[in-house]
């Protein structure tokens, strides 16, 4: 009681006229230029996102419209046409990627995080996830091609998908892992009193609970396997045709996706080309940007939770 009245009397001998904050001081000076500063470099780090975004909507605006989505590339000398293949292959090269990389990150990352965390198996493998996040990505596809063109005879779309989910896996495994090791251990320690096996666990327990930051990282693998080219040029090369002919879908063949359209058509000294090019260019920028934006709103949601 006697300290409360001590710090009573102290705080009222203090002139709060002095606590008062001024322009003129210095410090706050200072404090209030280096805000502005920080300010005025974030405003301009978004200007070559914008600028980017502003270029694709104006030159890939005017050509972006139903029959470039859907129609198959024109010939050299042609007009009109689209990259619906195009689109079509790169769906289908990315989904057979995240059937590949997902399921084994999650399983990488359950060993990681639950199994074996403390184990020299657990450091190496975190430490060549980590080398893989930085691998080029021309490195992926040398290797696909390796493993895979030359294993079974010709480009496809399998060993596209291959090259992209060499450069998925090492995103979703750590990102995994580290959404489970995000669980209150209190749950797990509850679950495991109860009578739980550790499978249970981490089925019943972990990954429900985790799950909000494993699909942030498999959105954020899933977008930079979208915008790949190089990896493709060595594995899917191209076709201005459809994967299905005749009802009969054959992705042991060349698939056409719009990174490589990209690359190809940009550098056509057709104009028709040319302009297939940025509205290719700006279909993609909107799917990438949309699996972007959809990791950062499941990853502010985790956070919340």
């Amino acid at each position: 009681m006697s300290e409360s009245i001590e710090l009573t009397h102290a705080f009222e001998d203090v002139d709060l006229g002095k606590l008062e904050t001024s322009l003129r001081s210095p410090r706050t000076f200072i404090s209030a230029l280096l805000s502005g500063v920080a300010v005025a470099a974030s405003l301009v780090a978004c200007i070559p996102l914008f600028s980017v975004l502003s270029m694709l909507l104006y030159r890939g605006g005017q050509r972006l419209s139903l029959t470039a989505l859907t129609a198959l590339p024109p010939t050299a000398f042609g007009t009109g046409g689209g990259f619906g293949n195009a689109i079509a292959g790169t769906l289908v090269m990315v989904g057979l990627a995240t059937l590949m990389a997902v399921p084994a990150g999650i399983l990488g990352a359950s060993y990681l995080a639950l199994f074996g965390p403390d184990s020299r198996t657990a450091s190496t493998v975190r430490f060549a996830a980590k080398v893989l996040t930085g691998l080029p990505s021309v490195l992926a596809g040398v290797f696909a091609y390796a493993a895979v063109v030359l294993t079974t005879g010709g480009f496809s779309a399998p060993a596209g998908g291959v090259a992209l989910a060499v450069l998925m896996l090492p995103t979703v495994l750590l990102t995994a892992e580290e959404a489970m090791r995000m669980v209150p251990a209190r749950m797990k320690e509850a679950a495991l009193g109860m009578g739980c096996t550790e499978a249970q666990l981490l089925w019943r327990i972990v990954l429900p609970t985790a799950m909000p930051g494993i699909l942030t990282g498999v959105m954020l693998a899933v977008a930079r396997a979208a915008g790949e080219t190089a990896p493709l040029l060595f594995t899917a090369l191209f076709s201005n045709y459809w994967l299905a002919q005749a009802g009969h879908v054959n992705l042991m063949r060349p698939t056409a996706s719009l990174a490589v359209l990209i690359y190809n058509f940009s550098a056509s000294p057709f104009a028709n080309l040319v302009q297939l090019a940025w509205a290719a260019s700006l279909v993609l920028v909107v799917v990438v940007l949309g699996f972007n934006i959809m990791g950062q709103f499941l990853s502010r949601n985790r956070h919340r939770r």
